[in-house]
């Protein structure tokens, strides 16, 4: 029974409010700004051109199951963050209804999403800034461009750009929440504004044939293709990590993720219809910049430099959010006793798990820097799809354990609509690779020889 022991949801208010809180400096319209730093990002400037080469023109259709996958998930988010306003996410939600050991799980599988979804970036990231430097004639040496191997036929060895901007990001992190949401909320604006204009200009360079075959692969392909863009929609969970610095929680972290979610699904739709619109989906294989490909093939070459600023500038923020959940995520994990306590001190001056923040950014500046793109980001969607799965789940449980808890934000269609986030999600996950099974296993057996090993007997539940 002690695998099943619960958090008193009392209780984790509580130790929310004592020593060592963190500062409350957001508000709905920051949470707003940083779900969207988070989605908009990588899955307009690159994954819009994978997607397309297995959906084709179905790819706006991929984009919509995406959402509406991920809609379902974040009313069951809402909920709970509304109702427990406390770092961890969905960690700390598993712990007060699906016990230590499901709240363990889900944390390693988290820790996994936000690592190499910010080290992967950091790559996308890297590719970006080289290009628009290569439109002011600046190059780097070969060695320092990627990962050893990333690049066939080229003598790689280390992603300098990656490992800089993770590395700098850190810091920013580290030194407080609240210069790291004035910055995101200036960059989002900008590279929101991007991607209007490039809607705006685009749009009049659509030729409707090139929709044609709509479906050239199938609903096989579309459902492939909602794999591939799922990605694209990380983030929004990112906003309930925040959860513990809202000024008004109740109200205010439901808006911030439902209103970000919203507002990033519609654009996907908008902008994956115009590309597919304006380049044949063929077009698209190979091609890790597909915005900039639709400029050249409409002749708006001139607009290109300000697609590679919005595209540095998008995956700017999403390296941050993600970074930014995967620190809450760990120091909620220790301030339970479930991993080291270093991962919940917390800076006297600044106001955040400085420590947490500067070990984990270091790792995924090295990760950025030796490891290629296409074995990162494998990995981020599986264990995203499962964190999902399981919130819906606990929703459902604890309506039925805990009916009179007090709830703000009510999930609903309950157990229905939390139903189909679970039939929506695994079926998601269905559609990735078998290889992507057994390294997600792998990581699985890993976090729980740790958790017997260390985690279980050092757990505060166990030691009252």
């Amino acid at each position: 029974m002690s695998l099943l022991r619960k958090k008193d949801v009392h209780q984790m208010m509580a130790a929310s409010q004592g020593a060592g809180v963190l500062r409350k400096e957001l508000s709905a319209f920051d949470l707003t700004m940083l779900g969207i730093g988070a989605i908009i990002g990588t899955g307009i400037f690159v994954l819009t051109g994978t997607g397309a080469t297995v959906a084709g023109p179905g790819l706006v259709l991929s984009f919509i199951i995406g959402a509406i996958a991920c809609g379902f998930a974040a009313l069951c988010y809402a909920e709970f963050a509304a109702m427990l306003p406390v770092s961890g996410s969905t960690y700390t939600y598993a712990y007060a209804t699906l016990g230590e050991l499901v709240a363990w799980i889900i944390g390693w599988d988290l820790m996994l999403e936000y690592l190499l979804a910010s080290s992967a970036v950091s790559v996308g990231w890297s590719g970006y800034f080289q290009s628009l430097l290569a439109g002011f004639g600046v190059h780097l040496p070969d060695a320092l461009t990627a990962a050893a191997g990333a690049r066939p036929g080229v003598d790689t060895v280390f992603n300098l750009p990656a490992f800089v901007i993770a590395m700098l990001v850190t810091a920013l992190l580290a030194f407080g929440i609240k210069e790291s949401k004035r910055v995101n909320n200036v960059v989002v604006l900008i590279k929101v504004a991007v991607v209007l204009v490039f809607i705006g200009v685009a749009v009049w360079h659509v030729k409707p044939a090139n929709w044609s075959p709509a479906l050239p692969y199938g609903m096989d392909g579309v459902f492939h293709g909602a794999a591939i863009v799922f990605f694209s929609f990380l983030g929004f969970d990112a906003v309930t990590c925040a959860a513990e610095e809202v000024k008004n929680p109740d109200k205010d972290i439901p808006r911030g993720v439902l209103w970000s979610l919203g507002i990033c699904s519609l654009l996907y739709v908008v902008v994956s219809a115009i590309m597919t619109g304006i380049v044949p989906y063929m077009q698209f294989k190979g091609i890790d910049h597909p915005v900039s490909l639709a400029l050249q093939v409409a002749k708006l070459d001139w607009f290109a430099g300000f697609v590679d600023l919005g595209a540095i500038l998008g995956m700017l923020t999403v390296i941050l959010v993600m970074t930014y959940g995967q620190t809450r995520i760990l120091f909620a994990m220790s301030r339970d006793g479930l991993l080291p306590k270093i991962f919940s001190d917390v800076h006297p001056k600044y106001g955040t798990p400085y420590k947490a923040t500067w070990l984990i950014g270091s790792i995924i500046a090295l990760i950025a820097g030796f490891v290629p793109l296409g074995t990162l980001a494998e990995l981020v969607n599986i264990g995203t799809l499962a964190a999902f799965s399981l919130i819906a789940a606990a929703i459902i449980v604890l309506r039925k354990r805990e009916p009179n808890l007090p709830r703000k934000f009510h999930c609903p269609g309950v157990p229905y609509v939390p139903a189909l986030a679970i039939v929506f999600c695994v079926f998601l996950m269905s559609q990735l690779s078998w290889l992507t099974w057994v390294c997600f296993a792998v990581w699985l057996l890993i976090g729980l020889v740790v958790y017997f090993g260390y985690s279980r007997q050092r757990s505060l539940l166990h030691k009252a």
